[in-house]
């Protein structure tokens, strides 16, 4: 198997993360669940830097995030499939 450009956790999460330098958009992105080890490709959409997440699935603003199983925040925004998902367009649910 070719090394994978974006790591998720859990099936249920929404985000994956970049473990690769120059993720380029249109990068057709091998991606791995190490919950077990299943994959599949995602296109990028636009460039993201390692270790930034990835939306595995439209977000629309407001709806929680999931990674490695876990509410982790909320949308502030929508995000399309294979965008980044960083504070910009995210936030946590604390304040």
């Amino acid at each position: 198997m070719s090394k994978p450009h974006l790591l998720v956790h859990e099936k249920k999460d929404t985000v994956g993360v970049v473990v690769v330098e120059g993720l380029k958009a249109g990068t057709d992105m091998l991606c791995v669940v190490t919950h077990d080890n299943s994959d599949f490709h995602l296109t990028a959409k636009m460039d993201i830097p390692i270790g930034h997440k990835v939306a595995l699935k439209d977000i629309a603003k407001g709806e929680t995030i999931w990674k490695y199983g876990q509410d982790i925040g909320q949308a502030k925004a929508d995000v399309k499939q294979g965008e980044h998902l960083h504070v910009h367009n995210a936030k946590t649910k604390r304040w």
